[in-house]
């Protein structure tokens, strides 16, 4: 606390005479105000005091800012001349993410925010050594072994543990949070997949594990850092090891240690035998004779940081707007009614409707709101915006997920038909958005390695629940849910829902 008064004091005193000289010009100026939607900008400091006071809603402040601006780009002021440029403009997101794709790494000031954290993992990594991970990484992605790897684990803790957990819910008639249950639900299976490790963290008990929230405080932390509008304020604490960096400390050596832990037991076991058994994430990498210990653990850090929250925090939203659209509920249980009990993976690759629903859920609620890359030398992005070296980027699917030029007046509806089709035997079919439009999950070479794992995964959590129960919010008449980002997002105090037992689908 005392080094972020300190922080702070230096800044007023060092700007308070811009200040008043920039209230005594506004008052004898004789032009009209505009409206209040851009930020003020003032010598030194840039727009810090506008940025300082949005801190809590700094995702709807920027949405703002761009939906009043011609092209949806914006230059935002910080602190001593450095410049953030949002974007909402898929012209302008294709030239970062795929055209000038080398001249935006994600660049030092973000590598070094979450080394701590995520170390040189494959989300943390830019040049010669992210493309050595996205080789290795798409080639044990792309295999058919994996991918059933992944159907059993998925089956195995939806039928298990969701299930049970959902029908104890209808018989007890207790509240469930259903983003916690997700979260939960999302870490054994990443976890499992990862490195062969179950948490059971969605037994019936709900139990606290130290590696669950070790992983949480990393991620949260980790976040806060990236966010704070004084990058000095966050470095002193971790050089002196006070406050939320001594925390954070704590949080990521239990992570790593963990995590070596796992990587030395499946090396010993190695060197018994000629292949690991077990097909995790890990053993893939170690079979293959990548078997440095610091790579090994950061890219699996890497692995289950992606699939941890993003599709609990997709579902999470997905299970809230269909309560809300009954009519998208019931063209689902149609779809579903189609189907075996026991689904195959062709089954569920035909989900066109669930599929639908779900990308038009991400639209409105992407699981990752802003991504930031760096440039490194300066640039004009094709609206003609000037960037200069050094300055960071940022597009923004959430605020594109609401722009009238990209999806029409009704944006705001919830709308699986617009991404779908019908033939002439009347049957839906999947008609995908180009990734710049709707680059929920990137574009350009970082698009997303486990996007189909994902939908694989979310389609199966929506079928085998949606058969059997239907989710009610326990919430009073009138609740809106709060939309909030750190690395991810999440629905703000948790989705408190009551389960009901559903007799036959119609």
């Amino acid at each position: 606390m005392f080094i972020q008064v300190l922080t702070l004091s230096i800044i007023f005193f060092l700007t308070l005479p811009f200040f008043f000289l920039s209230l005594i010009k506004s008052s004898r100026s004789k032009k009209p105000s505009m409206p209040n939607v851009f930020p003020k900008r003032y010598p030194l400091i840039g727009s810090y005091f506008d940025i300082k006071s949005n801190q809590s809603n700094r995702l709807e402040w920027i949405t703002r800012i761009l939906k009043n601006c011609p092209s949806a780009t914006y230059t935002l002021h910080h602190i001593l001349g450095y410049r953030q440029i949002f974007t909402a403009n898929p012209d302008n997101v294709q030239h970062i993410l795929k055209t000038r794709f080398n001249n935006y790494p994600k660049g030092e000031f973000f590598i070094n925010v979450f080394f701590d954290f995520l170390g040189n993992g494959i989300f943390n990594a830019d040049g010669e050594a992210w493309k050595f991970e996205r080789q290795v990484s798409s080639h044990e992605f792309n295999t058919r072994s994996l991918r059933k790897f992944v159907e059993t684990v998925v089956d195995a803790e939806l039928n298990d543990r969701l299930v049970p957990m959902l029908s104890g819910a209808v018989t007890g008639k207790i509240v469930l949070d259903l983003q916690d249950v997700l979260q939960r639900f999302a870490f054994d299976n990443i976890c499992k997949i990862a490195f062969g490790y179950d948490p059971e963290c969605l037994l019936p008990s709900l139990p606290q594990t130290e590696f669950a929230d070790a992983f949480e405080d990393a991620t949260h932390l980790s976040s806060e850092r990236f966010r704070a509008p004084i990058t000095l304020t966050w470095r002193i604490k971790r050089v002196f090891n006070v406050g939320s960096e001594k925390k954070l400390k704590i949080a990521i050596s239990q992570v790593r240690d963990f995590a070596k832990k796992i990587v030395r037991e499946k090396k010993q076991e190695l060197a018994t035998k000629s292949s690991l058994d077990s097909v995790d994430i890990i053993s893939r990498f170690l079979n293959s004779g990548h078997s440095d210990e610091n790579f090994t653990t950061d890219i699996v850090i890497s692995f289950i940081l992606a699939g941890r929250d993003t599709t609990s925090a997709a579902l999470t939203w997905f299970f809230w707007l269909i309560h809300k659209h009954p009519e998208v509920e019931k063209e689902i249980l149609k779809e579903i009614k189609e189907k075996s009990d026991m689904l195959v993976f062709e089954e569920v690759k035909d989900m066109a409707y669930i599929h639908a629903s779900l990308c038009e859920s991400m639209r409105l609620y992407p699981p990752v709101p802003t991504d930031s890359k760096r440039a490194m030398a300066d640039d004009v992005l094709p609206d003609g915006t000037v960037v200069k070296r050094g300055s960071v980027v940022t597009y923004a699917p959430y605020a594109m997920g609401r722009m009238e030029n990209i999806w029409g007046s009704d944006w705001e509806e919830f709308k699986p038909e617009r991404w779908l089709q019908r033939d002439e035997a009347g049957k839906w079919s999947f008609v995908g958005r180009d990734p710049y439009t709707y680059p929920v999950f990137q574009a350009g070479p970082r698009i997303c390695l486990g996007k189909e794992m994902a939908f694989l995964q979310m389609k199966r959590v929506v079928a085998g629940t949606l058969r059997r129960f239907k989710v009610v919010p326990a919430v009073e008449e009138g609740f809106q849910p709060v939309f909030v980002a750190y690395m991810t997002s999440k629905m703000k105090g948790g989705f408190p829902i009551k389960v009901e037992e559903r007799g036959k689908l119609d």
